[in-house]
């Protein structure tokens, strides 16, 4: 009889188990931002239960997001409009000191107008990358000039990689522009292969963004100052349209480490930009 019932007893036991890590292994999946993994489970036991309760919560949160990304999207394509016809009335003003102030946060609104257009664009997954072959020591150094701000830049050799030139430079430019805003000088950033790290010597990033990841609206921390949050998600988003890897992390000795890893290789040396 043990001979029949132990062999028996253990199947039915790793049957459930298997059920059961099933179930686990689709709310990791959900977790990590897997939205579309369901159970699928079928059956009226206890562990169907578990599963059905599992997939409704995965219903609601996919429901939910997609309301969000609706709104974003309805609310800058809201904006344009008049944002347009508040730009032109602007620069139809007299030049003086309260001029300069009214036409310098005008062009604040029609940059977070264009970061709510551009994250509505990512969100419904329309994008897509137009690769070519990318010197990234040019196109890094060339972001850094352009966005005015004190950064010391390595390259290390020639690096080139098979990527979207004006993605890339989105991401660069946001990781530069958010390590001077939130952090501290200096900001450096370095080419080597192809990956890109940009750091700056602030407080580094707050605990909550580098457990979930950058949310929207939201800098996660006082010290890290003020903003609407969608930097860092712009950043991710791109990344994420041409293939990249993209790490936000906390040096060890002070300050915060963005890395972008490229895919493909490229040869390297000793050569500085």
């Amino acid at each position: 009889m043990l001979a029949v019932v132990v062999p028996l007893t253990v199947l039915a036991a790793e049957l459930v188990l298997r059920r059961l890590r099933r179930v686990a292994g689709t709310a990791r999946r959900i977790k990590r931002g897997d939205l579309d993994a369901r159970t699928r489970s079928r059956g009226h036991d206890e562990i169907s239960e578990i599963s059905s309760a599992v997939d409704l919560m995965a219903d609601a949160l996919q429901d939910r997001l997609r309301s969000e990304q609706r709104f974003t999207a309805d609310v800058a394509h809201e904006l344009r409009t008049p944002l347009a016809g508040l730009v032109t009335s602007a620069s139809l003003l007299p030049e003086s000191e309260s001029t300069g102030l009214v036409r310098d946060r005008v062009q604040v609104l029609r940059a977070l107008v264009d970061d709510l257009l551009e994250i509505s664009r990512l969100d419904a997954g329309v994008e897509q990358a137009d690769a070519q072959a990318v010197p990234l020591g040019e196109l890094v150094a060339e972001s850094v000039r352009r966005t005015g701000l004190e950064t010391r830049v390595t390259v290390s050799g020639s690096p080139v990689a098979e990527t979207g030139p004006r993605r890339l430079d989105r991401i660069v430019t946001n990781l530069i522009l958010n390590a001077h805003r939130h952090g501290a000088a200096p900001v450096e950033v370095t080419v080597y292969g192809t990956t890109i790290t940009v750091r700056d010597h602030g407080p580094g990033f707050p605990p909550e963004l580098l457990a979930h990841g950058p949310q929207r609206f939201r800098t996660g921390a006082a010290e890290r100052g003020h903003g609407h949050g969608l930097g860092l998600t712009i950043a991710l988003g791109q990344a994420h349209v041409i293939g990249a890897r993209l790490t936000l992390a906390d040096s060890t000795d002070g300050g915060a480490v963005a890395t972008l890893e490229l895919p493909g290789r490229s040869p390297h040396s000793g050569t500085r930009v």
